[in-house]
C-alpha cells in the first residue's frame, strides 16, 4: 500500500476501497447500488466496455455510451457506501466539477398516485440519514444540480417513462429506519412514512442525499432517479416478473441524462449554469 492514512491507495495508485485509479473511470457516472445491475447496464446498454474493476462490494464497468465514456459503478448499498463511492471517485480526477453523476436506483414510493415501476426523479432529498452530519450541520440543504434534473426530466420524457418530480427521503436502513415492522423488531417510529408523506415526500430509499451532500460540497453535478418497486399507501411491491423492465426503464432515463449532461457542459460554456436562454444548438 501507499498513500498516507488519511487517504490510502494501493502502489500503483488505485483506490483503497473503489479499486479504481485516474484514467480507468469517464466524467460522466451512473451509480446503481447492486453490483449485478452494473454488469447489466454494460452488457446491456454500452457500445464497448472494458473489464470489470472489482473490490469488495464495488464493480465498475468504463465504455462507451452513444459514443460517449461514460462508466456505471455498482456501490452496494446505504449512505456510507455511497460516500467511500463518491469521495474516492472524485480523487481520480484532476478537476472533479468537471464531472457527472447520476444514481439510478429503487425506492418506495409515499404518494397514493405513484404506480409500482413509475420513475421518481429527485429535486431535494430530505437527509435522515447520519453518515452526511460528518460533513455538514442537520439543516444543509440536499439538492440535485439544476442540469441534472433538467437533464433527468428530458430523458424521461423522451424516452416515453412515465415520471413524476419530488422530494426523496433518505434512510440509513432499510426496516426500522423505514418503519417496517417485522416479528420481533419493532421500529422505533412506526408510522416514519406517514409523517413523511404528510410532508409532501414523494419517495424513500437509503443513498440520495449522501451523492447530493458530496456534489454540493465539491462542486459536480448530481442528481437521481429511483424506479418504484413499492408503494407504502397500499402496502404492495413490484412483481418479480415487472422489476426487468421498470429497472431498465431507470437505466435508460439515467444514461441518457448523463448524455444530455454532457451537451449542457458544452453549451453552458463560463457559465455557473445552463439555462434556456443559453439555446440547444442542433441538438
Amino acid at each position: 500500500m501507499s498513500g498516507t492514512a488519511n487517504a490510502p491507495r494501493s502502489a500503483d495508485n488505485r483506490q483503497y476501497h473503489i479499486g479504481v485509479r485516474p484514467g480507468e473511470v469517464a466524467p460522466s457516472i451512473l451509480l446503481v447500488g447492486d453490483p449485478s445491475r452494473a454488469k447489466r447496464v454494460a452488457e446491456g446498454f454500452f457500445e464497448s466496455y472494458g473489464d470489470p474493476i472489482s473490490e469488495r462490494e464495488y464493480v465498475t464497468y468504463t465504455g462507451r455510451y452513444r459514443g460517449r465514456p461514460m462508466s456505471v459503478m455498482g456501490t452496494g448499498m446505504g449512505a456510507a457506501n455511497t460516500e467511500i463511492a463518491v469521495i474516492e471517485l472524485c480523487q481520480c480526477f484532476d478537476d472533479p466539477t468537471q464531472i457527472a453523476i447520476v444514481r439510478a436506483g429503487s425506492c418506495g414510493v409515499l404518494q397514493a398516485n405513484i404506480g409500482l415501476g413509475d420513475l421518481v426523479i429527485t429535486k431535494a432529498a430530505y437527509r435522515i440519514e447520519e453518515t452526511t452530519l460528518a460533513f455538514v450541520g442537520p439543516g444543509f440543504p440536499a439538492v440535485a444540480h439544476p442540469e441534472a434534473t433538467i437533464a433527468l426530466l428530458w430523458a424521461a420524457e423522451d424516452l416515453g417513462a412515465p415520471h413524476h418530480l419530488g422530494i426523496t427521503a433518505t434512510a440509513p436502513g432499510f426496516y426500522g429506519a423505514q418503519g417496517r415492522e417485522l416479528p420481533g423488531f419493532p421500529p422505533r417510529e412506526l408510522d416514519i412514512e406517514a409523517k413523511l408523506a404528510r410532508q409532501g415526500v414523494t419517495n424513500l430509499e437509503m443513498e440520495t442525499s449522501a451523492l447530493l451532500t458530496l456534489s454540493a460540497l465539491r462542486g459536480f453535478r448530481a442528481g437521481a432517479v429511483c424506479a418504484a418497486y413499492a408503494n407504502r399507501v397500499h402496502d404492495t411491491f413490484i412483481a418479480d416478473a415487472d422489476k426487468p423492465q421498470a429497472e431498465q426503464r431507470c437505466v435508460e432515463v439515467g444514461l441518457a441524462a448523463l448524455d444530455r449532461l454532457a451537451q449542457l457542459a458544452e453549451l453552458r460554456g463560463d457559465r455557473p449554469c445552463w439555462h434556456p436562454g443559453v439555446g440547444l444548438g442542433d441538438s
